[in-house]
């Protein structure tokens, strides 16, 4: 990677949001909220597409650009790279429940560029990352609260 590249590179990551059979309520939403992340410089989209998987579990794959309906996306979708190979369809399609439908974006994180950039010129390297799911936040907010009623309820009947 050249001195240039380097500057202006961002962290690339993928995710895959399953739909599943059933509880499918496509409204456009989604679509409006990548658009309006594209627009704003948040992320540059690299590749999109969609996945359906079958009853029997074959699995058929959509480029975003094939599609229609696409609202705010129908340019950016134009100028998508194929970047997601047969063989990493097949690996996100096997985390699938058959029936259902999943969204894939792989998205450069253009917001993360100047920082990057800034530990990069400072002599830093990254060493490790991760993420935590917005489920599993979501999951031990309501644990929490959960457990917050069970207390209050126990010093109600203490109290009482």
């Amino acid at each position: 990677m050249t001195d240039d590249a380097a500057e202006v590179a961002a962290p690339v990551d993928f995710v895959i949001i399953e739909f599943p059979e059933g509880q499918q309520n496509f409204s456009g939403e989604v679509l409006d909220e990548l658009a309006r992340l594209v627009d704003s410089g948040t992320i540059r989209l690299v590749d999109a597409m969609v996945l359906i998987k079958d009853a029997d579990g074959d699995v058929d794959g959509v480029e975003l650009s094939d599609l229609d309906g696409l609202g705010p996306l129908e340019a950016i979708a134009a100028e998508l790279a194929d970047f997601l190979a047969e063989d990493d369809v097949a690996d996100l399609a096997a985390a699938m429940d058959p029936g259902s439908v999943a969204g894939v974006i792989v998205y450069e994180n253009i917001w993360a560029a100047p920082f990057a950039a800034a530990a990069r010129r400072a002599g830093g390297r990254l060493i490790a990352d991760g993420r935590i799911h917005s489920q599993d936040i979501a999951d031990a907010l309501e644990a929490e609260a959960e457990l917050e009623d069970e207390l209050e309820q126990e010093a109600d009947k203490e109290g009482a």
